[in-house]
């Protein structure tokens, strides 16, 4: 029976510093280290998998305990360099740690450090995956690592360094090993495909290489797997696409072309080729991300550039070249970004095939209309009005009506408008002027033109006119269900208007919350978007003596009274009148000119005298009933 087969990356580990691929910077300092005599007691290697950290250490350690050494040229025929080859030596002893993490671990390794080596120059400890020992194991070996036995050197090495306490990495000699390049991996494959007889193909070891991530061990191993495929054809792309579950670069292109070309149909169609073929969905989708990180590479870079890091023929090249400029830079990396969340979806889903349908039929949308250059003229063309848009009528504010509207006599018609108008814009309080302009002229019929459609509202038109409605809408804009709540039990509106709005509030706790607390905003967002309007004036106060009558004026007055008692309780009424209550009270007399002007004077008067009197002292509900019932007063 033939001897065991040993896999090809153990039967061409390297034994000599010379042998490592790549890492020409830690080969050099090394060997100034064995030279100069310049030998640390730890040293702490760290970098990707496969890139030969753990064989440096054994080549070190080879070197150090060579009968012939310390040399950078060990022998490999003396007993401790045959006993390191064959990893069965006394005084090299290799650890993982990722079975050997505990704290006795440790303490076991620190109880034979203390012994001096059997048959060597060096007692030297390589700990492989180092990151993996617990904390307590690490700090029991802090004080060993920073002054230890002499002849004793400790190797680490690890794939994560960013988990190796600092304690112990500033107590160590650091090299960082990199991932080795395509073109080294590619020599040195085609080395050992020579010396095993394996017949494959250039491209086929470049397959294999960009595959690895830079790792020479994965490299090996899969060059190894594919040596079984050895037959009369040398080993292709193919054969290793098949091998791996990767789709060719020819399926892959005729993919991207159906998704550039916005053919959702046809990239289906093309999907259940792939897929039918015995094609993993996460697989699809990470080799088209790949696709498209060629295609953004390529539409970037230069030729060279572009060959270098895609690893793809010049056919290839000009391939992707041609549909990349079909595409923007945005459009690509939207489509690598969209890839990279599907392929998220995919791993969490019990139903991946129905996610990559919905995937590839997505991405084939997506670069439709997407161009900035269409974005451009489209938004060149809104500007500029080329683009039809259809007219949007005005609409005139409907303004609440809560008495039936009185004749006017022909020589108001033309004050109580302006009177009206003015009182609405007269924002600031200042004394309103009236013109004094009392011909009566003749209406005549006035052909209407495009400057005289109504300007768009400020407020929007709200249902109904009483108060009550207006309240009950109110209420219905408040989202917050206790704000709400409260509103409807404590407080009591005065005035509702797309200008001022007015309420009383029984609780003072309350009040102070809708005044200054976290409900004003509440309150003042569902005033706003009633009105349609910003920063509407909105007054929460106490109750106070007069807010029935108020109240009852608003709600609904008699036609009747009106008209007879209107001008009596302009001149009587003790509290302050808004604005709108004086254009009612304008709209609703037919008297002349005189009188309107009067009764304005006499508004506005009382107007500027609320603003100046002192508010009245609050009470409790329960004080303020026994003074309106005995009509008495607070004696402090």
């Amino acid at each position: 029976m033939n001897e065991k087969y040993v896999p090809l990356y153990r039967k061409y580990r390297p034994q000599k510093l010379e042998e490592v691929v790549g890492q020409e910077h830690i080969k050099k300092a090394l060997k100034n280290a064995i030279e100069l005599n310049k030998i640390s007691h730890a040293y702490l290697f760290t970098g990707p998998r496969g890139t030969g950290k753990t064989s440096t250490a054994r080549i070190f350690a080879k070197s150090l305990n060579c009968k012939e050494g310390p040399t950078i040229s060990p022998c490999g025929v003396c007993e401790n360099c045959v006993d390191i080859t064959n990893s069965t030596p006394m005084d090299v002893i290799e650890i993982d740690a990722a079975s050997n993490r505990k704290v006795e671990d440790a303490q076991n390794i620190l109880e034979k450090v203390m012994y001096a080596p059997v048959n060597s120059r060096y007692k030297i400890y390589i700990i492989d995956e180092v990151h993996m020992l617990s904390s307590t194991a690490f700090n029991a070996l802090l004080k060993t690592l920073e002054e230890p036995p002499k002849n004793v050197i400790f190797i680490l090495a690890t794939t994560e360094v960013h988990k190796v306490l600092d304690t112990i990495k500033s107590r160590c000699q650091r090299f960082d090993f990199k991932r080795i390049t395509t073109e080294d991996i590619v020599k040195h494959l085609r080395y050992i495909s020579d010396k095993e007889g394996i017949n494959i193909t250039d491209d086929a070891l470049f397959t294999i290489a960009k595959n690895s991530a830079g790792g020479m061990r994965d490299s090996i191993a899969l060059l190894d797997q594919l040596s079984v495929l050895d037959g009369e054809e040398a080993i292709s792309t193919d054969d290793i696409n098949n091998l791996l579950g990767r789709l060719s670069f020819d399926v892959l292109s005729s993919l991207a072309e159906k998704i550039i070309n916005s053919q959702p149909q046809d990239a289906i169609e093309c999907l259940e080729n792939i897929y039918n073929s015995g094609n993993e969905p996460v697989q699809i989708l990470t080799n088209l991300m790949d696709y498209l990180k060629n295609l953004l590479i390529v539409k970037n870079c230069k030729i060279e550039i572009a060959i270098e890091l895609t690893q793809a023929n010049d056919v290839q090249i000009k391939q992707l070249s041609t549909q990349a400029e079909a595409l923007e830079t945005h459009q690509i990396v939207f489509l690598i970004e969209k890839c990279a969340d599907y392929i998220k979806e995919l791993k969490l889903t019990n139903n991946p095939r129905l996610w990559l349908e919905v995937s590839i039929i997505d991405l084939a949308n997506l670069t439709e209309n997407t161009k900035l250059i269409d974005l451009q003229n489209r938004l060149t063309k809104l500007e500029s009005g080329d683009v039809a848009v259809a007219p949007v009528r005005a609409m005139r504010p409907t303004i609440p009506q809560t008495v039936a509207p009185i004749k006017k006599s022909e020589s108001v018609n033309h004050v109580v408008p302006d009177v009206v108008k003015s009182l609405k814009e007269n924002k600031s309080q200042e004394p309103i002027q009236i013109k004094e302009k009392t011909e009566v002229t003749e209406h005549r019929p006035v052909e209407k033109t495009e400057e005289d459609f109504s300007p768009m509202p400020k407020s929007k038109s709200v249902q109904g006119g009483d108060l009550h409605s207006l309240w009950a809408q109110l209420l219905e804009n408040v989202h917050s269900v206790p704000a709400r709540t409260l509103l409807k039990q404590w407080a009591t509106p005065l005035l509702i208007s797309s200008d001022n709005v007015i309420l009383t509030m029984k609780n003072e706790v309350l009040l102070k919350q809708f005044v200054e607390g976290n409900k004003r905003q509440m309150l003042q967002s569902a005033v706003d978007n009633m009105f349609g309007q910003k920063d509407i004036k909105i007054v929460v106060r106490l109750p106070m003596a007069g807010d029935d009558k108020i109240v009852q004026e608003s709600v609904s007055l008699p036609k009747s009274d009106l008209a007879s008692d209107k001008k009596s309780e302009a001149s009587t009424k003790s509290e302050t009148l808004t604005k709108q209550e004086a254009t009612k009270l304008a709209q609703q007399d037919p008297v002349d000119v005189e009188e309107v002007r009067q009764e304005i004077d006499n508004v506005v008067e009382e107007q500027k005298s609320s603003f100046s009197k002192p508010l009245a002292p609050q009470h409790a509900d329960n004080v303020t009933m026994i003074i309106d019932l005995f009509d008495g007063k607070v004696i402090d």
